[in-house]
């Protein structure tokens, strides 16, 4: 039977956010963002490696490549500390990407565990034990979709970060090729089978792939009635919740998106899928504009009796994805406004 959620019990659940999602302009500083996040009442990031690079860039006042680990290592060091002043934890080291899949013996296969490599001295440097994947968007026909291969990966990954006592949190971004959705990433876990290996899972991504689609005119799924999409979408929330055991999931991921003012053309544009795209500017936090069932996500998770971290993480550059200007403290505030009514509005006891 699906746990029941009491607003008594969403009180524990820690807020975090993604350092990578604050910050309209270039001259907004890590520390900025940092001292806005802590103010507004939240008590841990998730590190975006992005942010270690800018921050060791304008520490060094020169540019810093992103191979160059050194540097990048020094950066994440004083990010640690920066965050321990702030009373900040760091819950999360991301995005880890396009990592599985590399075919045996291939140059970019050597060079994905070196990087893994690296970002473990990351995760040591900055203090975090928690490193996000998200599902390979596989744009380059030379990288394998077979689940074999793509499991392979993972478990030595997983391997890996063992050593160090870290985890892994495996998430579906909904235009990865080979684990679109909440169910194909699961599957993934399972068959990987190692304890330090969870899932992140996220409202944007999970409806984002099974009842949105910024391509199509209503920016619903194409190709099933609106009838069809309610029932579809109505079992797989259903089936979250009874399917994924509460300490299989490492952390909810927060935030709504905008429809696209017209619908987005099916071609890859500046490397990214349509969804890609969308993910990246159309992205707001709950109660904002947005049009997604993020509550229907959000309850989903919680009948499993999950009462981890809930990270809000969002993308938002207006509703035309052009551009948004806002001051940092009130932006961080309101979003932890918008993070308490959602809380308050799954509830269904006190």
């Amino acid at each position: 039977m699906a746990e029941q959620i009491s607003m008594a019990s969403l009180r524990s659940i820690p807020l975090s956010y993604a350092s990578c999602s604050i910050g309209c302009k270039p001259s907004h500083t890590l520390a900025q963002k940092l001292a806005a996040i802590s103010s507004a009442g939240y008590v841990a990031i998730e590190l975006s490696f992005p942010d270690i690079k800018q921050y060791a860039e304008q520490k060094l006042n020169k540019p810093v490549q992103p191979d160059n680990f050194p540097e990048l290592t020094a950066a994440a060091e004083d990010i640690g500390r920066l965050c321990k002043q702030m009373s900040l934890d760091v819950m999360m080291l991301q995005p880890f990407a396009n990592f599985e899949g590399w075919p045996k013996g291939t140059v970019e296969r050597e060079n994905s565990f070196t990087r893994a490599r690296a970002w473990i001295q990351l995760m040591e440097a900055c203090g975090t034990e928690m490193l996000q994947v998200g599902s390979t968007d596989i744009i380059e026909d030379k990288i394998s979709t077979d689940r074999e291969d793509i499991v392979r990966d993972l478990r030595d990954l997983a391997d890996m970060l063992a050593k160090h006592k870290f985890r892994m949190a495996y998430e579906n971004w909904c235009w990865s090729t080979h684990a679109s959705t909440w169910r194909a990433v699961w599957d993934i876990v399972k068959e990987v089978d190692r304890p330090n290996v969870g899932l992140c899972l996220d409202t944007f991504q999970t409806a984002g792939s099974e009842w949105a689609d910024p391509r199509s005119p209503d920016g619903l799924l194409q190709g099933v009635s609106k009838a069809e999409l309610e029932t579809q979408w109505k079992e797989s929330m259903a089936a979250l919740s009874k399917t994924i055991p509460a300490n299989k999931i490492y952390v909810l991921q927060i935030s709504d998106a905008y429809k696209p003012p017209t619908p987005f053309e099916d071609k890859i544009k500046g490397g990214l899928r349509p969804q890609g795209q969308w993910s990246h500017d159309f992205r707001p936090m709950p109660y904002d504009g947005g049009y997604l069932p993020i509550e229907d996500v959000t309850k989903a998770v919680l009948r499993t009796g999950f009462r981890g971290y809930f990270s809000m993480e969002i993308f938002d550059n207006g509703p035309d994805g052009k551009g948004k200007d806002y001051e940092l403290a009130q932006f961080a505030k309101k979003t932890m406004e918008s993070m308490q009514r959602l809380l308050k509005n799954v509830a269904e006891t006190s």
